[in-house]
């Protein structure tokens, strides 16, 4: 099945959204029968529609109906690892015309020469990476605006205020960040379905820049590079003063032990 049956809207237009519900979606349950495609697990919907699923924990919906929709998540729900309450959602509408230019036109309305299979899977995988991005942003923004009063801190007063888990856990989030744009969303890879699909490239280079895909990602990496260096600095203050407290604390036993043994032989010896 090369085009799978879509419901469009009165307008003629397919509903199209991308859902971030979770930090992972197991996709092994899913039977053979019901699968349109694989990487990424394209599933056909009962009533029409299909559904994008993605490992980092989206769901793209196409042509399904909100109820539709619904159902479906309840089902995903025993799948999905560390589940949303509130999922990260990107909708478009679709529509096809094969002598419209593909991509997004200035009205915000998604065009496609038509509903193949693969052309789904790259408009999901594109939608998908943007909800990744937007999550993270949110992520990253939050935890720039934590960090950024202890740089200034640091460089007024010389010191940091703040204690070690905390130091630690900005750099735990950093890392994480990074880890599924470039370890799992694969942000700024190219999808795997251009190498057996070249002639999508076209419609792939537009999504992204309508997305700003690329652009998203470095300043998401700038950010995190300031946010990792400013905490391993911050840590490297906080332990070099730790150690400090302790070499002092050894010179005070020292001289104590001095001074017990000074006042042992002067006063105890006559």
């Amino acid at each position: 099945m090369n085009h799978p049956n879509l419901n469009p809207r009165n307008d003629a237009s397919i509903r199209v959204r991308a859902s971030l519900i979770g930090g992972r979606i197991d996709t092994k349950p899913f039977r053979a029968d019901e699968t349109l495609a694989i990487n990424p697990l394209t599933v056909a919907i009962p009533g029409g529609g299909c559904a994008v699923l993605f490992r980092y924990g989206v769901a793209v919906f196409f042509g399904m109906a909100t109820e539709q929709e619904s159902q479906f998540l309840e089902r995903l729900l025993p799948l999905t690892h560390e589940p949303r309450t509130w999922p990260e959602d990107e909708l478009l509408n679709l529509r096809t015309d094969a002598d419209q230019l593909e991509g997004v036109d200035a009205q915000g309305c998604l065009w496609l020469h038509d509903t193949s299979v693969q052309r789904l899977q790259l408009v999901a995988e594109m939608l998908a990476r943007s909800s990744v991005l937007s999550d993270d942003e949110a992520r990253v923004t939050k935890t720039f605006e934590q960090i950024e009063p202890l740089a200034q801190n640091l460089s007024k007063r010389g010191r940091g205020g703040l204690k070690m888990q905390e130091l630690l856990t900005y750099i735990g989030d950093s890392l994480l960040s990074q880890q599924r744009m470039v370890g799992r969303a694969e942000v700024a890879d190219k999808p795997d379905l251009l190498w057996e699909r070249p002639e999508l490239e076209g419609l792939y280079l537009r999504l992204e820049d309508e997305f700003e895909l690329r652009e998203r990602h470095l300043a998401l990496e700038r950010k995190l590079d300031v946010i990792s260096n400013t905490a391993e600095t911050l840590l490297d203050l906080l332990q070099a003063q730790r150690s400090h407290r302790v070499e002092w604390y050894i010179v005070i036993l020292i001289v104590v032990e001095i001074g017990l043994t000074l006042y042992e032989l002067f006063f105890k010896g006559h």
